[in-house]
C-alpha cells in the first residue's frame, strides 16, 4: 500500500459511521509498526480530541500486537534467552525501548565480575563476587519505596533505578552468573522469588542433606544472602506456608516470566489502573492458550 493510500485510510477515521471506522481500523492495524510514523504525524495535526483518542488507539494495538507475536516467538523457540524475555515485558510498556541498550548494561556489569573470577574459586567465593560487584560497585538493592510500583518489575527501570522487586533482582542476577558460566537459575518460592546454585561437580553424593542437584540458595533480594533449604523451610512455615518440595525446584524461564506479569497485574490493581492490569491478564491468557 502505498503512502497516499495510508493517509486517505487515516482520513476515514472522521467518519461519523462506526462501521467505517472500524472497517478502517482493522486496515490499519493489519498494516503492522511501518505505519506508525504515519499514524503520529495525523496525530500532531489532528483536528479534533476524538481524532487524536482513534489514533492513539490504532498505535496501541499495532505496538501490543508486535510485542505479543515477539514474545510469542520467544517462547515458541525455548525461552531461552532470559533477559529477552524480560525486555519484551518492558517493551508493553517502553514501545521504543531497544534490546542493545539493556544488553549493553547486563553486559558492563558481566564484565566487572568477570575480571575479578577465576576457576580456583568456590561457588560460595564466586557468589561473594558477584554480590560484591551487585549490591556494593553498582548499588542494587530492594525497592525503598513503594515495593508494588510496576517499575520495580520493568528491567529498564530496574537497571536505571539500581531498585527492584525479588523476581527482577533475580532476573539481572541470574542472566549475569550464567552469561559467567555459572549454574544459577531461578526458585519460584511463594512470597518470595529465590536463586539456586546447582551442583557443578557432583558435591551433592558427599552431603545427605542436598536434594535436587542444589548446593544452596540465594537470596538477590536481600544483598544474595545464602541460605541453606532447612532455612528456607522454616521462613515458609514462619508465614504460614505448607512447605512442598516444588518450592525448592528450579524453574524455567518461561515460569519466570509470568510471575513478573502476575507482578504486573497486581501492581496496576492496586493503583486501580484496570487497563493496564487487563493489558497483561490479557497477555497472560494468550500466553497459556498458545
Amino acid at each position: 500500500m502505498s503512502e497516499n493510500e495510508i493517509k486517505a485510510l487515516i482520513n476515514l477515521l472522521d467518519d461519523p459511521n462506526e462501521d467505517v471506522f472500524q472497517v478502517v481500523t482493522e486496515n490499519l492495524i493489519k498494516k503492522g509498526t511501518d505505519i506508525i510514523p504515519e499514524l503520529e504525524k495525523a496525530w500532531e495535526s489532528a483536528a479534533d480530541q476524538m481524532h487524536q483518542e482513534r489514533l492513539e488507539e490504532i498505535i496501541q494495538k499495532i505496538q501490543f500486537n508486535h510485542n505479543f507475536n515477539a514474545l510469542q516467538s520467544w517462547e515458541n523457540a525455548g525461552s531461552t534467552d532470559l533477559l529477552e524475555g524480560t525486555f519484551l515485558i518492558a517493551r508493553f510498556q517502553y514501545p521504543d525501548l531497544q534490546y542493545s541498550e539493556i544488553n549493553e548494561q547486563i553486559e558492563k556489569i558481566k564484565q566487572d565480575v568477570w575480571i575479578e573470577l577465576n576457576n580456583n574459586l568456590t561457588a560460595l567465593e564466586k557468589v561473594r563476587i558477584l554480590n560484591h560487584i551487585l549490591f556494593d560497585i553498582h548499588r542494587f538493592s530492594k525497592s525503598a519505596g513503594d515495593f508494588y510500583n510496576p517499575l520495580n518489575s520493568f528491567i529498564n527501570k530496574v537497571l536505571e533505578t539500581r531498585q527492584g522487586n525479588p523476581i527482577s533482582l533475580a532476573i539481572i542476577y541470574a542472566v549475569i552468573a550464567q552469561r559467567l558460566g555459572l549454574p544459577v537459575y531461578g526458585v519460584n518460592l511463594p512470597k518470595n522469588f529465590l536463586l539456586a546454585y546447582r551442583d557443578e561437580f557432583g558435591m551433592a553424593q558427599l552431603y545427605s542433606e542436598l536434594q535436587n542437584d542444589i548446593l544452596f540458595y540465594i537470596n538477590p533480594y536481600n544483598k544474595g544472602t545464602v541460605h541453606s533449604r532447612r532455612e528456607i523451610e522454616y521462613f515458609l512455615k514462619q508465614q504460614n506456608v505448607t512447605v512442598q518440595d516444588v518450592y525448592f525446584q528450579i524453574c524455567g524461564n518461561q515460569e519466570m516470566i509470568e510471575r513478573i506479569i502476575n507482578n504486573l497485574i497486581k501492581s496496576y490493581e492496586r493503583q486501580n489502573n484496570q487497563g493496564k492490569s487487563n493489558m497483561f491478564k490479557d497477555i497472560l491468557a494468550k500466553l497459556k492458550n498458545s
